[in-house]
């Protein structure tokens, strides 16, 4: 009861009545056997995929060359070829193709490199000369008048036998990755009613969107590095060709493979051709710098976004970070896989619907999400009773429909 004016005194204590001490809560953590069990089994398994990661990488290297070649394998079965000689008929082809580029390219590299070796002090004295010119290049034109190769000779005889077994490693594995990407094209239905048979049916036409995205993004992502890099091989050798540069195919072959690597790749590329250039004329070195910064930012502009299409839809930061990721953690694999990797994150989760915090769904996706609803109880009614893989191929004919359906009213929109 409040009473107007009057406040209550404080309550006091006597001398006489004891004090009760005021325990403070506690939090107990106790760990639990099953929790050390789990610990310990988690542990084993982080080693394990630690151990594997060769074996990991051959295996996404496989689903990328797998995903490369199965546009060819299904227009060769639109064409009335069975899949058995279509998966024959592209793989062999792809056999050959790198057979006739190794044949071609690797003689004539080796030749060319030779050669180069042999030109070496005669193009680091005219590199010199050059360089004297300035004041503030003499000391590095004198450093090279006096470069010796002993220590150089001495690191390569010890780095060599590191360097054999690491090309031994590569071959092998690349052998491997070949007949892997091979074995799953030919067990392809088998493979795909495997997983399917693990998710659960409601969930099947989602993941049949998520494998066609998938083969789109690892497809065109390997297309249009292939692409891009024999575009820059090209170009180069016919650039250095026509500046009357010698040893122009060892450049250009090294300039396609830098090619490959973002952001890196320009200075890669440029630097050797610029300096085989220079050691002609200091105006060849200039017509060359010029021309490939040309190309590089008709290639950024043009080529790339022509040739990739809708396969990387990725902001610039996520790629630059995402290549930074990917080289910290497994160097220049690390960097080739990172920006299939972070596009398939993003489709993923825009396929899922992840809600992310800071975003609400909008009404497209509401009505998206009411589709994909009545298209998974319709296919749901159509394979009861069907064994997984049947069902998987009717997912993935209705999601391969649909999919065609919404690039053509993004077409039409446009």
């Amino acid at each position: 009861m409040n009473i107007p004016g009057f406040r209550p005194e404080p309550t006091r204590l006597s001398a006489d009545e004891p004090l009760v001490a005021v325990q403070k809560p506690t939090l107990r953590v106790e760990i639990t056997p099953f929790t050390m069990i789990f610990a310990v089994c988690l542990a084993a398994v982080v080693w394990m995929l630690g151990q594997l990661v060769p074996v990991i990488l051959v295996l996404i290297a496989a689903l990328m060359v797998v995903g490369t070649m199965n546009p060819a394998v299904q227009w060769l079965e639109a064409h009335r070829i069975g899949r058995g000689k279509g998966i024959a008929i592209v793989f062999i082809a792809l056999l050959l193709v790198l057979a006739a580029v190794l044949a071609f390219t690797v003689p004539a590299l080796i030749s060319e490199v030779a050669d180069l070796l042999r030109q070496e002090p005669a193009l680091r004295e005219r590199l010199a000369a050059y360089l004297s010119r300035y004041h503030f290049a003499e000391s590095l034109a004198d450093g090279l008048r006096h470069l010796q190769y002993g220590e150089l000779l001495k690191a390569s005889r010890t780095n060599l036998l590191t360097a054999s077994k690491n090309v031994i490693e590569i071959a092998a594995y690349s052998v491997a990755t070949y007949f892997l990407a091979l074995y799953i094209m030919i067990d392809g239905d088998r493979l795909r009613g495997a997983l399917f048979a693990v998710v659960p049916r409601r969930h099947h036409i989602r993941l049949s969107r998520i494998l066609l995205n998938l083969q789109t993004i690892v497809g065109g992502y390997l297309r249009g590095q292939a692409i891009t890099s024999f575009c820059m091989g090209v170009f180069i050798f016919v650039l250095l060709t026509a500046c009357g540069v010698p040893n122009a195919l060892a450049v250009a072959t090294f300039g396609a493979i830098a090619d490959v690597l973002p952001f890196l790749g320009i200075v890669l590329t440029m630097v050797p051709a610029v300096l085989a250039a220079l050691a002609e004329s200091q105006t060849t070195a200039m017509i060359v710098f010029t021309l490939l910064l040309a190309y590089e930012e008709f290639e950024g502009r043009m080529l790339i976004p022509f040739v990739y299409g809708r396969a990387l839809r990725l902001p610039s930061s996520v790629v630059f970070f995402s290549l930074l990721v990917g080289g910290t953690l497994y160097g220049i694999i690390g960097a080739l896989l990172a920006l299939p990797v972070a596009a398939t994150v993003f489709m993923i989760i825009e396929e899922l619907q992840v809600e992310l915090p800071g975003e609400s769904p909008d009404r497209d996706t509401v009505k998206k999400m009411k589709k994909d609803a009545h298209v998974e109880a319709e296919y749901e009614r159509r394979t009861e009773g069907l064994p997984a893989e049947k069902a998987a191929a009717i997912a993935v004919e209705i999601s391969d429909r649909r999919q065609k359906a919404e690039a053509e009213q993004e077409k039409t929109a446009e």
